[in-house]
């Protein structure tokens, strides 16, 4: 289910929706190709006559064939290239339209706690109660330790008990899960009319939403773009050349090669000019179309990119119909950007490299013209300027000091993080060169699971641009900063 699991929220959509479609040809074989294939299709049957015929567990033909096929396609040493049954195939056409069975939350995996990140509106877990910030404690009774990762999976209309950890409090609810098809592109307008817009697959519907929000983003008086391709693995190619048409009005989107190695243009004609400035939010999990689409965006300079380097899947995979109704899925070309650079492997570098997620959303906004910015929250959910994103402020308390990530304190007074392992240091540096430490011997800084974090008072003695506040109560902390 999509982003339903403890570990496999990331690993199953790189392994089974990092792709990208295009159409293939079939060439017709000559006679001497298809005396060749004969012989050797002789030979597959003589090897499976035998099995069948003597070996002394007996073999079942199926079997046989579909270890075969598996192992030719193996053999390519391709982690993309993949033979699919009947139904295997409806599945994964499934995931890359993002439909699937569920009930509609999106976790995170810290190592220590698994939480909900978000919930989807009209889900579900919506509809039962569950909230944002949730801790699950158990699953169907299983502690969350002792998970096998696939205990939130099931049939549409049987249920799934959880016990989550909600302020202290241990909670009990039961979900009916359902049949849910994700909206791959959502969109809202946050602060001086800067419009943030999600796109999370290439669905076969993604052109379509695209355009139908970036309409209502014009309606609302966008004057800037936040593009968030985090976590967005891939797709149909044929959805992200048709959004890149609604950024540039006529030019290469990219360049593709097959077997032959020629490179042939992607041409984008008749599209159009988006007019605003816009900035690309880009991660390790940024693969395949959103790749292309970041690259050509960025190639022909109408948006800076934020963020950590992409995934580095610089190739295409085509579906090709095979006459028992499965499906082979085959790399069948590779892609490079507008200005030729063949990244796959490697990623696309950002223009400006910012770890954390909520660091690089404040880094982004920031760039496309928000002045004023109020992040609250704690170690598990996020608003910004009121409005709720996925992410944390890094909330840590010990006795009555109050404590903040460094990434999203930096983030505010556009700084970077450096980490002085000399002198034991959280070292805040801004534009200019000029770094402030904050040492972990006078408890002005933590150092917690290979992150750090600054005592916001201490922090704000330094930088007294940054205004802070704590709600005990709701154990929410409130940082903002206006220019």
């Amino acid at each position: 289910m999509n982003a339903d699991m403890k570990f496999s929220k990331i690993t199953t959509a790189l392994l089974s929706s990092c792709i990208a479609l295009s159409i293939v040809i079939t060439p017709v074989a000559s006679a001497a190709d298809n005396a060749q294939t004969s012989s050797e299709s002789d030979m597959i049957q003589e090897v499976m006559d035998y099995l069948e015929t003597y070996n002394l567990s007996g073999a079942d033909k199926s079997t046989l064939v579909r270890a075969a096929i598996d192992g030719m396609v193996n053999s390519l040493d391709d982690p993309y290239s993949q033979y699919f049954d009947t139904d295997e195939s409806a599945e994964f056409l499934h995931q890359v339209d993002l439909e699937y069975v569920g009930i509609g939350i999106k976790l995170q995996y810290t190592g220590t706690e698994l939480y909900i990140e978000e919930v989807m509106s009209g889900s579900p877990a919506e509809e039962a109660g569950l909230k944002r910030g949730d801790t699950l404690v158990r699953i169907n009774g299983i502690a969350i330790e002792d998970t096998e990762g696939d205990e939130l999976s099931g049939k549409a209309g049987t249920q799934v008990k959880l016990l989550v950890l909600r302020n202290g409090v241990t909670k009990s609810f039961s979900v009916t899960r359902k049949d849910i098809t994700s909206a791959s592109v959502t969109g809202t307008i946050i602060g001086p009319k800067v419009a943030f817009v999600t796109i999370s697959g290439f669905s076969a519907s993604s052109a379509e939403e695209f355009t139908e929000v970036l309409e209502k983003m014009r309606a609302a008086g966008m004057k800037s773009m936040v593009l968030d391709l985090r976590d967005n693995v891939g797709g149909y190619m044929d959805a992200a050349y048709d959004i890149a048409s609604q950024f540039i009005d006529n030019g290469i989107m990219m360049y593709t090669a097959d077997q032959s190695e020629v490179l042939t243009p992607v041409v984008i004609t008749n599209g159009s000019k988006i007019n605003v400035p816009v900035v690309v939010l880009t991660n390790e999990y940024t693969a395949s179309a959103s790749e292309a689409l970041t690259g050509a965006l960025r190639d022909h300079k109408l948006a800076t990119i934020v963020g950590t380097r992409s995934f580095g899947k610089a190739r295409i995979q085509s579906l090709l119909p095979m006459s028992n109704g499965g499906t082979l899925k085959l790399t069948t070309q590779k892609y490079l950007t507008p200005n030729k650079e063949d990244f796959n492997h490697i990623g696309l570098s950002p223009d400006i490299e910012v770890q954390g997620k909520t660091a690089q959303l404040i880094t982004a906004l920031k760039i496309a013209g928000m002045t004023s910015i109020e992040a609250s929250g704690d170690n598990h959910i996020l608003n910004i300027n009121g409005t709720p994103f996925a992410g944390n402020v890094g909330l840590v308390k010990r006795g009555t000091a109050i404590y903040a990530s460094s990434r999203v304190l930096a983030s505010l007074i556009d700084s970077e993080v450096n980490w002085d392992s000399k002198n034991k240091k959280v070292l805040i540096t801004n534009g200019a060169g000029k770094s402030t430490g904050f040492a972990l011997s006078s408890k002005e800084a933590l150092s917690l699971s290979d992150e750090t974090f600054i005592r916001v008072d201490s922090f704000k003695k330094k930088f007294p641009a940054v205004a802070w506040s704590y709600n005990a109560s709701q154990n929410q902390l409130k940082l903002s900063v206006k220019k």
